[in-house]
């Protein structure tokens, strides 16, 4: 579950309105409909802020200040937003005719009321905010206990690594190259999302995802999330170049099998995977450099696939030996056919036009 799914906003809608039920419960003689239409709207108003969807940009730049300052400021906000968002339901409650209040009593905060509603936003945002450091998944996991004795089950992993970082950060510095990963890992989170993968782990500049075996194959999810990120990656040409020189580019390796899964740690808590499948896929994709292809999958993926993703292509490598391994595996190299490349390289500058249009035109309403 994720801030940008449907499934996300209809349960924070749905947990919002039963708080605003129990505003009811606790403090008049019991829920009611202007309770739980007041929970519901103010609370998706302070998370969709909180989520950087309202205000992104003012958002941005708060971030920016130093810590004090920046919480000072983050506080204030939200109760800003939280009036703002009571004052505008209460304006169309009043509209529509779903209270006998004055337009002044509809649109006026009550002291009780605000505090109340800091208090859920604030625990809300905590929530979220443990939810983000742990990854939704693992959140998920840790709530409902499922791996409090170690699992054994089936999993599709993908490594992906990102090419010339540590000549970049050689170059740049260490703190450019940070800056870096951090877009380039958000750039990837959507692709991710879409293709209901999960991040487990960020090590370097590498990220590691998964997925049920079952969920993984069904439709190539894992196969398609590869490319929808490389072509995430590269339709912002010019953007990567303007802020940082360069366009990111990904080596990716899949390969699946069963891993024993386990919640570990006891100040820290997370879902780790054991076995030789997470060894073989990061050797797997060390196998990239070697046979000089971005994107590898073992014969052990490909073969339950039900069928590659259009426009996908795979190539038979052969069999080989991976370093620090005993046994071969048989590989095959995917890659978009020649006719895709060109519809999608089309696609990128068209895309890329558009954007210079919609930023020239800005310039010249700014002088206008």
């Amino acid at each position: 579950m994720s801030s940008g799914t449907a499934t996300f906003w209809i349960v924070i809608a749905a947990t919002c309105a039963c708080f605003g039920a129990l505003f009811g419960f606790l403090f008049k003689d019991g829920p009611t409909v202007d309770g739980m239409i007041f929970g519901t709207c103010v609370g998706v108003v302070a998370i969709a802020y909180e989520r950087g969807i309202l205000l992104p940009g003012y958002s941005r730049r708060l971030r920016l200040l130093p810590t004090p300052a920046y919480f000072a400021a983050a506080e204030i906000s939200l109760l800003l937003v939280v009036l703002v968002g009571m004052a505008v339901t209460g304006s169309l409650m009043w509209t529509l005719g779903l209270t006998d209040k004055t337009p002044l009593q509809a649109v006026t905060p009550k002291l009780g009321p605000v505090i109340y509603a800091l208090a859920v936003s604030a625990l809300f945002v905590s929530v979220l905010r443990v939810r983000d450091l742990l990854g939704s998944g693992t959140f998920a996991n840790i709530l409902l206990g499922r791996y409090h004795r170690p699992v054994s089950e089936e999993r599709i992993f993908l490594f992906l690594d990102l090419v010339g970082s540590t000549a970049y950060a050689e170059k740049h510095g260490d703190l450019a190259a940070q800056e870096l990963l951090k877009a380039v890992f958000r750039a990837i989170a959507e692709p991710v999302r879409r293709h209901r993968g999960q991040v487990d782990d960020y090590v370097g500049d590498q990220v590691i995802i998964s997925w049920p075996l079952m969920r993984g194959i069904e439709q190539a999810r894992c196969v398609a999330c590869v490319f929808a990120i490389r072509r995430t990656l590269s339709k912002d040409h010019d953007g990567w170049v303007t802020r940082f020189g360069v366009v990111p580019e990904m080596r990716a390796a899949l390969h699946g099998g069963s891993v024993v899964t386990a919640e570990v740690g006891v100040d820290r808590h997370k879902i780790a995977y054991f076995g030789d499948v997470m060894n073989t896929t990061a050797r797997l994709e060390g196998l990239c450099r070697e046979t000089g292809r971005d994107v590898l999958i073992s014969d052990v993926v490909l073969a339950r696939l039900p069928v590659l993703p259009d426009g996908i292509e795979a190539e038979a490598l052969g069999t080989h030996r991976l370093r620090g391994r005993s046994g071969t595996m048989v590989v095959h190299a995917l890659d978009e056919t020649r006719k895709l490349k060109i519809v999608a390289e089309a696609h990128s500058r068209l895309e890329a036009i558009d954007e210079r249009k919609v930023a020239l035109l800005g310039q010249a309403a700014s002088a206008g």
